[in-house]
């Protein structure tokens, strides 16, 4: 996978670190895979998005985290096919001598992407369809554009697949998010309705397509 460097909102699809002129905040934000090593940092952002530390179920946050570090910790080590979990990493971008240094790392956002298999038979064979999930991205570190960049990154995965739609679900009262998404050219598919969610007064499912050219 080619390794996207942005700096100052411009990305680079080079590996290679390119020091730009204008560098007094001398931090950078590189979109690239996660690594096994990055399963603690990944899972520490995805359950302080999901999940609360306040209120009745504080308690069980603990629980909860532990229970998203195995599971992302299980999708990188066995890596299975066509799936990518990409990391929004910042730290400090230039050393002494002129390198791009990770010593200071931190990681800023997560999406991951994959093709999932459809539940609608066609002919012999499933239709399958790249899908996004988990998109999260550190509280104090939200309305930099971070989220956008994941998103973009991953379109470019799912282009290299040979894939040209792409789909993901958004809970309809999250109006940022919905904000977001209407803006980078997703649209309506289908409102995922259940009984259960209607009768316990639960905000509904909209999956979303969007067409890659």
């Amino acid at each position: 996978m080619t390794i996207e460097i942005i700096f100052n909102n411009t990305l680079s699809s080079s590996t290679d670190y390119q020091p730009a002129e204008d560098r007094y905040s001398g931090s950078y934000l590189q979109i690239r895979a996660a690594q096994l090593e990055d399963a603690s940092a990944v899972a520490e952002i995805l359950a302080d998005s999901f999940h609360s530390k306040e209120g009745m179920l504080g308690w069980a946050y603990p629980l909860l985290r532990l229970g998203i570090y195995e599971d992302v910790q299980s999708r990188l080590r066995t890596s299975p096919p066509h799936h990518a979990c990409l990391v929004a990493a910042n730290g400090t971008a230039i050393d002494k001598a002129g390198k791009l240094c990770s010593s200071k790392e931190t990681l800023a956002g997560t999406l991951e992407v994959a093709v999932r298999p459809s539940s609608v038979p066609w002919g012999s064979k499933y239709l399958r369809y790249p899908y996004l999930s988990n998109l999260a991205v550190r509280s104090k570190l939200r309305r930099q554009g971070i989220a956008v960049q994941l998103l973009l990154n991953c379109e470019r995965v799912v282009l290299g697949w040979g894939f040209h739609d792409i789909y993901l679900h958004v809970l309809e009262n999250n109006y940022q998010a919905r904000q977001l998404y209407f803006k980078l050219g997703y649209r309506l598919h289908q409102i995922d309705t259940s009984w259960s969610d209607r009768l316990f007064g639960k905000p509904q499912q909209i999956l979303l397509h969007k067409y890659l050219p």
